[in-house]
Parts: structure tokens; sequence; C-alpha cells
């Protein structure tokens, strides 16, 4: 979708009837529900509490647009509020889901497997382990990049950090990521698509 279609859509938003204001809210839950859903989850990894999460990204989405002053784009809104209510969720359990990983792995495993969120083993299964290890806002800022491969200038606006900031978090996050995985996999070449990716465009 285009900003010049999001902007229609806020436009309907604050709409004085009501009959479009929840038409328009209807349109916004199609367009963006599935694309917040799967950043939501790559962070707070659980099913249910991923929709719990988006539930309420979109009740705070109705009760605010209101006072939605329009400084950053529809959709940016959106990832910022999504963003901010996993962490949130993430900051509630003191170092985050499974971040410690000091059952070897096997709670993350079993909501993972069970839920449908990894398959099989090997380098997704010791991937994703390895992202639910980061800090909270570094896994927001990994998922972003690499998962949802967002422009870092856009990651600037949704985590409202700078791009050099948010650069410079990422590769660390990426050397985290990749040594971890390295010494789950004994040595894997998982090294090169990191390097890629995090050396990609803007």
């Amino acid at each position: 979708m285009t900003a010049a279609d999001d902007t229609q859509l806020l436009d309907r938003l604050r709409s004085a009837e009501p009959t479009e204001r929840e038409a328009a809210f209807v349109e916004l839950v199609d367009r963006y529900s599935q694309r917040i859903y799967w950043t939501v989850r790559k962070l707070v990894v659980s099913h249910h509490d991923t929709d719990d999460v988006v539930q309420n990204v979109f009740l705070k989405v109705w009760n605010a647009v209101g006072d939605f002053r329009g400084e950053a784009g529809l959709f940016t809104w959106l990832y910022r509020i999504a963003v901010n209510e996993s962490l949130s969720l993430l900051r509630s359990r003191r170092t985050g889901l499974f971040a410690s990983l000091d059952d070897g792995g096997a709670g993350f495993d079993r909501i993972a497997g069970s839920e449908g969120l990894i398959d099989g083993e090997g380098i997704e299964r010791a991937l994703a382990r390895a992202v639910s290890r980061l800090p909270a806002k570094q896994r927001a800022v990994f998922t972003l990049r690499y998962w949802d491969e967002m422009p870092y200038e856009e990651m600037s606006a949704v985590l409202e950090t700078s791009a050099g900031a948010l650069k410079a978090s990422y590769h660390h996050a990426a050397a985290k990521v990749e040594r971890w995985v390295r010494e789950e996999l004994s040595g894997s070449d998982f090294a090169l698509s990191l390097e890629e990716r995090s050396d990609s465009g803007e």
C-alpha cells in the first residue's frame, strides 16, 4: 500500500461518521494485521502472547487515532506501537522469554515447535533460538532488519533511535547470533548469510 492509501485510510478513521470509522478500522486490520502478527511473533515467540499483543496494538490505535498527529506514516505508527507492546511484554518477564536459555532451550523448543513457529532441526531452529537470547531491544532491531528487511531510516522512525545507532545495534546483535549459531551447529557456514544481510542497503 502507498502512503497516499494510508493517508486516505487515516482520514476515514478520523471521520465524524461512526459507520465510516468502523469500516476504516476493519480495513486497517485487514491490511496490516498479518504483518504485525509475524513481527510480534518473532519477538515474543508464543502464539497466545502474540494474539494478546496484536489485540492491544489495534485497541490502542482505535483509542488514540484522534490524537495521532501524523508526524510519521500510519504504517510506521502501527509498527512503533507493536514493537513497544512486544518490548513491554518481554521486559515484564525481566530477562525476556527464554533469554538466557537456562533450561537448555527446552522451553523455547516446546513453544516454537508445538505452535509451528519453526519446523525441523538445523539452522532454522538454531537461528530462532539464538535470536531468543538477545536482549529485548536488540531482538527488535534484529527482527526488523533481518527478517522484515526494514530500511534503517524506517527503523529509526519506528524505534525512535538514530539510524547510526541502529546499525551499530544490529551489527552487535548479528555478531552474537552468528557466534551462537556457529557454536550450536559446530562451525556452520551460516556466518556468510548474516554478513551479507548486515551489510545490505540502507
